[in-house]
């Protein structure tokens, strides 16, 4: 796939109206996440939208919940026939289990393609030092996430959200069917926000990630098109 293929970028807006204004701004972008703020503000209207317009759909809810309540809950996700849909790897084996039945079945019952469920190994807006002295968690960091990753990849899984500085270590474990998907990716010229553990795209792609998503770099720019393309060619 070419560059621009393979950079996803986050519709993080409030309203479908502030959506539909992005979407027209940057027609060239093929791959658009939809996340909690605009997916409960607007509903799953806005996944028709980009279906109408040929969009590929990264779904980025981010189930988190007993096995039963994620089973339902990628069972209903299943309708909107999105390309990526996520939930957090601290569910656990049963809930992962259970959440990826779920959404085979979902699907085979619209006759959709099943969309691909990929586990969040840890927010990369959290450091070594918070999953310490903030979660607790006696592990490294890239232990940590990799222990996440290949829980995933265990209960059939389709991937993994991680830093992109893990992905490296991840590719490695996890074998090149595993899709590793990498926010917390910025362009030098970009300002870091709150990623506490990003890397530049070209890099990114370099150390084995499948696709990144890209957001305020773009979104915020004063020309997205002009920032979009720029990255674009930065990583060919």
């Amino acid at each position: 796939m070419n560059a621009d293929n393979r950079i996803i970028v986050p519709l993080d807006v409030p309203s479908q109206e502030e959506a539909i204004a992005l979407l027209d701004k940057l027609p060239d972008v093929s791959f658009w996440k939809v996340g909690l703020e605009l997916f409960v503000s607007s509903g799953p209207g806005i996944l028709e939208i980009l279906k109408q317009r040929e969009k590929r759909i990264f779904l980025d809810l981010k189930f988190h919940d007993i096995p039963n309540t994620v089973a339902g809950a990628c069972r209903a996700a299943a309708k909107y026939n999105v390309d990526l849909l996520t939930i957090h790897s601290t569910c656990g084996k049963d809930a992962l289990k259970a959440a990826q039945l779920a959404l085979v079945e979902g699907a085979a019952a619209v006759d959709k393609p099943t969309p691909k469920l990929i586990a969040i190994t840890l927010l990369t807006s959290l450091n070594s030092r918070q999953l310490a002295f903030e979660l607790k968690i006696p592990l490294e960091l890239p232990e940590y996430a990799l222990h996440m990753a290949l829980l995933a990849k265990e209960t059939g899984l389709a991937g993994a959200v991680c830093s992109p500085q893990e992905v490296e270590q991840l590719r490695r474990s996890c074998g090149d069917d595993f899709l590793l998907v990498c926010p917390g990716v910025r362009p030098k010229w970009a300002d870091g926000g709150d990623q506490k553990r990003s890397m530049t795209p070209k890099a990114a792609f370099k150390a084995g990630a499948d696709y990144l998503v890209i957001g305020r770099p773009i979104t915020a720019s004063d020309d997205p098109v002009a920032a979009f393309a720029r990255i674009c060619e930065e990583i060919e």
